[in-house]
């Protein structure tokens, strides 16, 4: 299948730059991966300090991928085992076709302990130290108080299909993760949110949309599911907050 076939390609051009490991986390890892409409999330370890040159070979070996099919979808982030400690430090990324720096989070360092699929190379446990009680929690409520929130207030994003999807899915796993101590699928997120009062015509939205193949939604819908999604989850997220 197409994401077989990726994964193959990139490896194999991956090769020269003599990886540690490469691992999945995300839908990939979780069970819950849709060809066609999930990202391709990975960890890439190299065992020597990522130079200049390392990162002008990483961005010439994506651009070479663009021509695959998913290659879109393929989101790669590059560590060393001497900077895989602490969640806050940047790393060289490729993602949604560009190369720029970003954390490997505590939701995505939990993935990788807890489900994440080795492609190659060592497990995560050899080289990512265990994210530290409390770490997960206190990053969940921070990304819903200071991103979350703060963009349910900014109108213009929300016609768009992958705010709506976005802010509803993370909003009902960081509920789970606050109540339970634990990470869940999409999947599992998009049957979470009726028992936490999300409007039940945009949950059938999303799901139909992740899993099935339904017409583009006509302008009045959308303008509807954003105000239906904005008046649910700003509410939703200080009550979260304020509870956590």
């Amino acid at each position: 299948m197409p994401t077989d076939a990726l994964l193959d390609r990139f490896l194999t051009d991956l090769a020269p730059l003599a990886p540690v490991a490469v691992w999945a986390h995300g839908s990939l890892a979780g069970g819950d991966y849709v060809e066609g409409r999930s990202d391709l999330d990975l960890i890439t370890v190299l065992d020597h300090p990522i130079s200049t040159r390392t990162v002008w070979r990483i961005a010439l070996l994506h651009a070479r991928l663009r021509a695959e099919p998913l290659a879109g979808r393929l989101h790669c982030t590059y560590l060393t085992p001497d900077t895989a400690a602490g969640a806050g430090r940047r790393h060289p990324t490729w993602a949604h076709e560009q190369l720029f720096g970003r954390p490997v989070t505590p939701v995505t360092r939990t993935e990788l302990h807890t489900f994440g699929r080795v492609l190659h190379g060592v497990p995560p446990a050899d080289v990512l130290p265990p994210v530290p009680d409390g770490e997960l929690a206190a990053f969940v409520v921070r990304d819903q108080r200071d991103f979350w929130r703060r963009e349910v207030d900014r109108a213009a994003n929300w016609t768009q299909d992958v705010w709506v999807d976005l802010g509803l899915l993370t909003f009902a796993r960081a509920t789970v993760t606050l109540r339970e101590g634990r990470l869940v699928t999409k999947r599992e997120a998009l049957d979470v949110l009726p028992g936490l009062g999300a409007p039940g015509e945009v949950v059938a939205d999303i799901r139909a949309r992740r899993y099935d193949d339904p017409a583009p939604p006509a302008e009045e819908w959308t303008v509807r599911r954003a105000r239906l999604t904005r008046d649910y989850l700003g509410p939703a997220i200080d009550v979260l907050v304020a509870g956590s």
